[in-house]
C-alpha cells in the first residue's frame, strides 16, 4: 500500500520545481524583451502553472537559483541597456555608417545549453552587440559589435559578454566553471569597420 508523502517530502518535491519555474520565468522576460510589472507578473504565473500542469525534469542538476542574484541579474541588464544605448546613439549621431565594429569571439565557461542561449540573448538584447553564431562545441560565442575601434575594445566587449556570463550562472546557483572564462583566441580579432569574417 502506498503511503502519501509527508510533509517534508512535498516540501523537498516543490523546492526542486523551484529552478524549472525561475528559468521558465527568466526565459519569458528575454522573449519578450521588457521587465514591465505585466511581463514578469505574467511570466512568473505562466512558468507556475506551467510546471504544475507538466511536470518536468530539474533543467541543472545541483544548481540552486539565488534569487537575490537573479535581481541583481535584471538591474545589471537594465543598466546595461542604458548606458548600451546612450552609447551606440551617439556614434551613430557621430560616425553614421562608418561607426567602427568588429566581430569578436567570446570564450565561455558555462557548459549548459540553457545557460549559453541566456547568455546569448542577454547580449543580443544589449545595444551595439548581437550574437551571430553559436560554437557550441567549443564553448565560444561570436559577437558583432560596435563601436570597436582597437584590440583594447575588443578585449572590453569579450570581458563585457563574460561578465554576463558570470551573472547568468551565479543566478542559476551553477558556479562549475562560472568563475574563469576560456581560453583567449590565439589570433587577433577582425576590426575592420565592416567586417567579412570572425576572428577566431
Amino acid at each position: 500500500m502506498n503511503r502519501r508523502p509527508s510533509h517534508p517530502d512535498r516540501f523537498s518535491q516543490g523546492l526542486r520545481q523551484v529552478p524549472m519555474i525561475v528559468w521558465l520565468w527568466l526565459l519569458w522576460v528575454l522573449l519578450w524583451g521588457a521587465t514591465s510589472a505585466v511581463v514578469l507578473i505574467g511570466g512568473l504565473l505562466v512558468a507556475v502553472g506551467v510546471v504544475l500542469l507538466f511536470p518536468l525534469p530539474a533543467v541543472l542538476p545541483g544548481g540552486v537559483p539565488r534569487p537575490l542574484r537573479a535581481v541583481r541579474l535584471l538591474v545589471d541588464l537594465l543598466t546595461d541597456l542604458v548606458k548600451s544605448g546612450c552609447t551606440v546613439a551617439w556614434q551613430v549621431v557621430r560616425h553614421g555608417r562608418g561607426t567602427p565594429s568588429a566581430i569578436v569571439e567570446v570564450p565561455l565557461s558555462v557548459d549548459s545549453d540553457l545557460l549559453i542561449a541566456a547568455v546569448a540573448r542577454l547580449t543580443t538584447m544589449t545595444p551595439g552587440t548581437v550574437v551571430i553564431e553559436i560554437d557550441r562545441r567549443r564553448k565560444r560565442l561570436y559577437v558583432h559589435a560596435l563601436p570597436v575601434r582597437d584590440q583594447r575594445d575588443i578585449a572590453r566587449r569579450r570581458s563585457d559578454v563574460q561578465a554576463v556570463e558570470r551573472r547568468v550562472a551565479r543566478a542559476a546557483g551553477h558556479h562549475r566553471g562560472a568563475e574563469e572564462p576560456g581560453p583567449a583566441p590565439t589570433r587577433p580579432d577582425d576590426t575592420r569597420r565592416q567586417p567579412r569574417g570572425r576572428d577566431s
